[in-house]
């Protein structure tokens, strides 16, 4: 009787030894990469003129990599580098006085990159994107508020996209080392970027 109740008990013991190392190999996929798609992307930016109006421009060039993981946002990332020389404002004169040594540097400072370090839920479909920006040789933290952000089809068939509609922050242009003609020109700097990102498939 003893005997035949240990050779139940003893495969059962294994079996629920070696469970727990199952279900958290089932529960944890990998996360899936996307490469950002810069035709249906946007960086955006608003500035204060004369105190009575707002220039705006945008970047043109950009490159990054989103890796998403649906079972748990928060171990999500991104990872994005914009051609600072891209910048435009639909005047060339504006536009290659913001690329030299005044404001941008681009010849000395080529790159804005932006690298996550957190992704934290923010209730109904928002997201708050911790990371590091770096403009101008000038990294600081920031904050990113995203709003419609998720996953879908893509325009290709049995393709599959990620991305958000819209991200928000505000930032001093002094605090990048760019403080010349502030009054005449803000300080603040309104930003607002959008987001798609196709998935890498694997390879076979």
């Amino acid at each position: 009787m003893t005997i035949g109740f240990r050779s139940r008990l003893l495969p059962a013991l294994a079996l629920a030894l070696a469970l727990p190392g199952l279900v958290a190999v089932q529960a944890a996929p990998a996360a899936d990469t996307y490469t950002i798609d810069p035709v249906h992307s946007g960086a955006k930016f608003e500035i204060a003129h004369l105190l009575i109006s707002t220039v705006s421009g945008q970047f043109t060039k950009f490159q990054g990599t989103v890796t998403l993981d649906n079972a748990d946002i928060t171990r999500s990332s991104v990872d994005v580098v914009i051609d600072a020389a891209s910048i435009t404002t639909g005047t060339e004169a504006r536009d290659n006085h913001l690329r030299s040594d005044t404001f941008f540097d681009v010849a000395k400072y080529p790159t804005i990159t932006f690298k996550s370090s957190s992704v934290t839920p923010a209730g109904m479909g928002a997201l708050q994107v911790g990371g590091t920006l770096t403009i101008h040789g000038v990294a600081r933290p920031v904050v990113i508020a995203v709003t419609g952000w998720g996953t879908g089809p893509g325009a290709k068939p049995g393709s599959t996209i990620a991305g958000f509609r819209k991200g928000t922050l505000k930032l001093k242009r002094s605090d990048y080392g760019m403080k010349a003609m502030i009054g005449p020109v803000g300080d603040e700097v309104d930003i607002t970027l959008s987001l798609e990102a196709d998935k890498v498939q694997p390879a076979n």
